[in-house]
């Protein structure tokens, strides 16, 4: 049987993985990855921002935040029936779940309803539904479940001791709140982090050690490389190396094996030959569409030619919630072949 999952991984242990030599790391997160999932299927979905622009906080990587001049102009929550448009349109492309994503600080009480409206109609059509509309109350989580939302995402962004160098509106307790409401409505989380914001490597570690220690592993784990954007502060820094890139994928795959783990913001910038390793290393699941809230996105020909050239298969929506539990193989066996653990 697979290893139990663990939820007391300490900072040391984490970097130690990130050090390991980097086809061994890939090794090892390949074989953990095959155990509990095929590793040939990757589960798709789009995102649609519902509500674009005006956000009040100072997320340094987010154009619309309205204190940035990004050119992003603020509008107001979509329509059911353009929601339903373009979740339709998505389901016909191939996607499995539909992400809404609005950009709030947190929802008022009046918002909550219409966004009920939104859930219900697009569950309606045969897709798991996710949204991020920022903090959020115990009452409003519990309303969402109950109109059918699958997915909440509330990203920790970074490591806690990095966090205040790129937010100040809002603090990391704040996001921990909203993660411990979503949980106990029943929702299922999807919590990741964005990398490339100038943080060092012990701190992408400790991003992956603060997720993978929360009560419940993220059953969705979104990995950006951010996506730099004229006008917010974090335009022009230096950018990541994608081999770091691939490491904070496969090391999140070994602390989290269950989860689903998502090769998120930034593909648009990757070769085709960076994505085929970050799926190797344990990424299977992609955002599919031409744009991820404001930021551009590969099109969806584009990804369709780069499965049909890696043997990838979408997975289809009654797979996203069962893994393949085979047996990892033992660590004394390490050596012995690229797929071992």
């Amino acid at each position: 049987m697979p290893a139990a999952l663990r939820h007391d991984w300490n900072r040391d242990e984490v970097i130690a993985l990130f050090d390991l030599p980097f086809n061994d790391l890939l090794a090892r997160a390949h074989a953990v990855h095959a155990a509990h999932h095929d590793p040939n299927a990757v589960q798709v979905s789009t995102l649609l921002s519902i509500k674009t622009g005006g956000c009040p906080e100072d997320c340094a990587y987010c154009p619309q935040a309205q204190r940035y001049q990004t050119g992003v102009e603020a509008q107001k929550l979509m329509s059911v029936d353009d929601v339903l448009e373009r979740a339709r349109a998505a389901k016909a492309a191939g996607a499995s779940r539909f992400c809404m994503g609005a950009a709030w600080r947190e929802p008022k009480d009046r918002d909550i309803p219409k966004v009920a409206a939104i859930v219900r109609a697009v569950k309606g059509l045969g897709l798991e539904t996710c949204a991020t509309l920022g903090m959020l109350k115990a009452e409003h989580a519990q309303s969402l479940k109950d109109a059918g939302l699958d997915y909440y995402n509330h990203n920790l962004d970074s490591a806690p001791e990095f966090y205040g160098e790129i937010i100040h509106t809002r603090e990391y307790q704040d996001r921990l709140d909203t993660l411990d409401h979503v949980r106990e409505s029943g929702l299922k989380t999807c919590c990741g982090g964005i990398v490339g914001m100038g943080e060092s490597r012990s701190q992408r570690a400790g991003l992956l050690q603060t997720l993978a220690c929360l009560p419940e592993h993220p059953q969705s784990v979104p990995i950006n490389m951010l996506v730099q954007v004229e006008g917010t502060p974090l335009a022009g820094i230096e950018k990541l190396d994608p081999f770091e890139f691939v490491r904070t994928l496969a090391v999140a795959r070994l602390l989290m094996p269950e989860s689903m783990v998502r090769l998120s913001a930034g593909r648009e910038q990757m070769s085709d030959e960076l994505q085929a390793l970050c799926f190797f290393a344990g990424a299977n699941s992609i955002f599919y569409g031409e744009k991820l809230l404001t930021t551009v996105n590969p099109d969806t020909a584009r990804d369709r030619e780069l499965f049909a050239r890696l043997d990838l298969t979408p997975l289809q929506l009654e797979e996203t919630s069962q893994t393949v539990h085979a047996d990892i193989v033992e660590p004394a066996r390490e050596t012995s072949a690229a797929s071992t653990a």
